[in-house]
């Protein structure tokens, strides 16, 4: 993968995660979209809370999972409504992302 361009998405999970762990409640992830099954994609999840990973915090991440930001590639954000399905009234759900690159050597 080295040199090609991906996307890295963060999300607030409203319920928590159960992947790479389970989390009692809220909590921001990171993952890495890349080729092949989601069970493969890199993922860092932060201790459960509501405050949004600072830029500082997911640029450590994304090294630390191999990756950096592409050239000029800066954090996008969205807002959604979250799905009715969940046990909880219907909630905005905030989503980030942006290109990423695999460090030269790294994990990616």
């Amino acid at each position: 993968m080295s040199g090609r361009v991906l996307r890295a998405q963060l999300s607030l999970r409203c319920c928590g995660t159960t992947a790479p762990e389970r989390t009692a409640g809220p909590c921001w992830q990171l993952y890495i979209v890349i080729p092949g099954p989601v069970r493969e994609w890199p993922v860092f999840t932060w201790p459960t809370g509501p405050e949004v990973p600072s830029r500082e915090d997911r640029g450590a991440v994304l090294a630390a999972l191999g990756f950096t930001l592409a050239d000029g590639a800066e954090w996008e954000w969205s807002e959604d409504s979250g799905p009715p399905y969940h046990p909880h009234p219907v909630r905005v759900a905030l989503l980030a992302a942006t290109k990423v690159q695999p460090v030269s050597g790294g994990a990616g």
